[in-house]
């Protein structure tokens, strides 16, 4: 199951599993960010890791990701758009991007794949980094913490629902779980600005 692989990798290569994991999600490490991220927080939980330290190194990790995209679509985006035009990764990021724009920044962090796509389009669009890092770090912070704190307080729950149901579908789940509930939150403190 995907949790047991996760806990090898962190048994055998410690805090760096959890950095490299997130910095190198964009070149195809098969371990999904959700099931990472809630592992982190199990095992911090346990008191086998330090929350602080895994929770900075996976911060640290997908900043540097975001980060390298963002400055890869500003340097070669043209070069990027002819050579994966095709992909539809790239196509649903474009058009994530195309109909939401800077909002796409905030919420693309809350879908995989996506997520490390998007900051491409953000550079190839000629946002400023000072936008970028902005509405991007800011997202990704409230992303990772978001999932963290489920890892840490509901993860047992969590990875034994996975390790029952297709993990596809599973993350699928937990994210329309946790976007439902962030959706919410939003649309009420709207509606209590507009009645006010």
């Amino acid at each position: 199951m995907i949790s047991d692989i996760v806990l090898q990798l962190v048994d055998h290569y410690g805090y760096l599993f959890f950095f490299l994991a997130f910095c190198l999600g964009p070149f195809g490490v098969p371990v999904p960010n959700e099931i990472t991220i809630l592992t982190g927080g199990i095992l911090s939980n346990n008191g086998a890791l330090n929350p602080w330290i895994v929770y900075i190194v996976i911060l640290a990790g997908l900043f540097t990701a975001i980060t390298i995209a963002y400055f890869a679509g500003r340097i070669f985006g043209e070069k990027f758009k002819l050579k994966f035009q095709n992909n539809r990764h790239f196509q649903k990021a474009e058009k994530f991007f195309e109909q939401h724009g800077d909002i796409a920044m905030c919420l693309g962090h809350f879908i995989p794949v996506i997520r490390y796509i998007l900051p491409v389009f953000v550079g190839l669009n000629g946002t400023s980094y000072k936008k970028f890092a902005l509405i991007s770090y800011s997202s990704a912070f409230v992303w990772t913490a978001t999932f963290f704190t489920f890892g840490k307080f509901l993860g047992h729950y969590i990875l034994a629902l996975l390790d029952l149901i297709d993990p596809k579908l599973a993350v699928v789940a937990l994210m329309i779980a946790v976007g439902t509930f962030i959706t919410t939150k939003w649309f009420k403190s709207k509606l209590s600005n507009f009645t006010a």
